[in-house]
This record gives C-alpha cells, sequence and structure tokens, in this order.
C-alpha cells in the first residue's frame, strides 16, 4: 500500500467510525466529509470506491440494524423510529422497505400469518431443502446438515406457521434439476428483498442455459456500472439457488469468483449445463 492508499483507507476508517457513533443523529454527507477533510464529491466517489457502498447505504445499514435489534425486543414502531434518530415512522417504513423489501411491521411480525411448506430433496448436485408459500417459491438452498438448514429457513420468518409437505410448487421447481430450462416460467417465485436485489435476481433469470456473466456486465445492464460490488452482494443474497442462476456469474478475468454453496457445486453446474448445451 503506497502513502497516498494508506492515507484513503485512514480517511474511510474514520469516516465509517464516525457514521457508527453518530448513526442516531441522522448525519449529512456534508458532515461526515468535513470530519475528514474532504469535499463532499471527493469524499462520496472515495468512501464508495474502498466501502463499496456509498455513504448514505452504509448509514441506513447502521441504522436498519439497529432497528431490527429494537423491533426484535418488541420496542414500538415510533420509539425504534427515534431511536435511530428518524423523524416518524413513515421514514422507519422507507428505511426497510429500501434494504429489507419488507415493512418494519411484517420484520417485527417474523411471517405471523404466513403459512410455509417446506421438504427435503436429493438433487444431483446435492442435498437441497425448499419451501414455498401460496405464492410461490420462496426458499431453496443445499444443505449438509438437515437440521441447520431448517433453522436457517425458520430464522428468516421465526413466526410463521411451517408444514413439512411437498407441494405442486416445489415439484414444478424440483422438475428444473432434471429437464428444460425453459420451464423456468412455470415456476412461481414468493421473494421479498430491496428493489436493486430484486432487478439483480429479474437479471440473473435472463442469463441463458449454458452462458456465463461477469458482476460488472450485470451492473452495467443495470446502468450502474460501478456497482459491481452491491450486485455481488446482492447476488450473494440470493435466497433461490439453481432456479435463480446466481452459479452463471463469474469474475471478469474468468476466475468463477465465489458462490454461497460452495465453489465445486458452482463448476458442477457450470459443466452440466455446457454440456447439455453441446447434447441438444
Amino acid at each position: 500500500m503506497d502513502v497516498q492508499d494508506e492515507i484513503n483507507f485512514n480517511r474511510i476508517a474514520e469516516a465509517i467510525a464516525f457514521i457508527k457513533n453518530n448513526f442516531k443523529t441522522q448525519p449529512r454527507l456534508t458532515e461526515v466529509a468535513e470530519n475528514v477533510n474532504l469535499s463532499s464529491f471527493h469524499f462520496q466517489r472515495l468512501f464508495s470506491e474502498w466501502a463499496g457502498t456509498s455513504p448514505k447505504r452504509f448509514l441506513q445499514y447502521i441504522s436498519i440494524s439497529h432497528a431490527k435489534q429494537l423491533l426484535r425486543n418488541n420496542q414500538s414502531l415510533f420509539q425504534t423510529a427515534l431511536e435511530v434518530g428518524l423523524s416518524g415512522t413513515s421514514r422507519l417504513h422507507d428505511l426497510f422497505i429500501n434494504i429489507e423489501g419488507m415493512t418494519p411491521g411484517e420484520y417485527k411480525n417474523g411471517g405471523e400469518n404466513l403459512s410455509i411448506n417446506y421438504s427435503f430433496s436429493e438433487t444431483r448436485f446435492g442435498n437441497i431443502l425448499v419451501a414455498s408459500t401460496l405464492k410461490g417459491i420462496c426458499h431453496l438452498a443445499f444443505y449438509d446438515d438437515e437440521s441447520v438448514a431448517l433453522s436457517n429457513l425458520k430464522s428468516k420468518f421465526p413466526r410463521a406457521q411451517y408444514q413439512q409437505t411437498i407441494d405442486r410448487l416445489q415439484q414444478d421447481a424440483l422438475f428444473i434439476f432434471n429437464h428444460d430450462w425453459t420451464n423456468i416460467e412455470q415456476i412461481k417465485l414468493h421473494l421479498k428483498g430491496t428493489s436493486f436485489q430484486l432487478k439483480v435476481w429479474e437479471t440473473l433469470l435472463k442469463i441463458p442455459l449454458g452462458s456465463l456473466t461477469t458482476y460488472g456486465t450485470i451492473a452495467k445492464q443495470l446502468q450502474n456500472p460501478n456497482a459491481s460490488r452491491a450486485v455481488g452482494t446482492a447476488i450473494g443474497d440470493n435466497p433461490v439457488a439453481f432456479l435463480i442462476p446466481c452459479h452463471r456469474v463469474i469474475q471478469s478475468n474468468g476466475a468463477l469468483g465465489g458462490y454461497h454453496w460452495g465453489i465445486d457445486r458452482k463448476t458442477a453446474m457450470i459443466g452440466w449445463e455446457a454440456a447439455k448445451i453441446e447434447i441438444t
């Protein structure tokens, strides 16, 4: 790390500490920038380069993390809003919709009125847990430990009603592991995420079978070419393995990159799909 890089690193570290210590006052960009002796424009660019997200977004992440803790402790929505420096419940609502894709009330009740069916199955790529609501598939994850997989699912909707049963929605989803990917339009998905996450996941669904793309390409398709890191984060948060084909995204240098369910599994998926194309 050269001298200028070290200076920039220290400035961003100082800015992150300032935001964490002062998030309850919801500091403006100019205030944080002045704290590290930079112009707002220069600070915005530098922070995004080093932290992989904008200062405003980082402040939102810190704020919502604290808000979640308060709501889990049965704090009221109004009091939670005040505790994180927001003027009222409407701003708390906007924060949760923007970051979590759900209202603070929905987060607080943990899917209390939601009925979820789930089942365990074997596929050519390993064991999976698939779950569905009346609207569609809400979760699909590979697993090594069945109890851990179920615990992870329930942590997302802690107050939902669960039934271990396979339904038609799950059967349609499992069909994809052995048959033509073009049947994907027959599968209904029930997803919750931020508007950005949903846009990324929608873009993933458009990647053809046997094809690969890069994080940077997806960012450009979303008309945000500097958002490669944010795209990578959204891909890592994909709640539905394989059906939303995040395994088809690789690094610009040709390296496979990471995969939430294991790089060996990603390699197998890419190879299987490539072979399927050659056969057809």
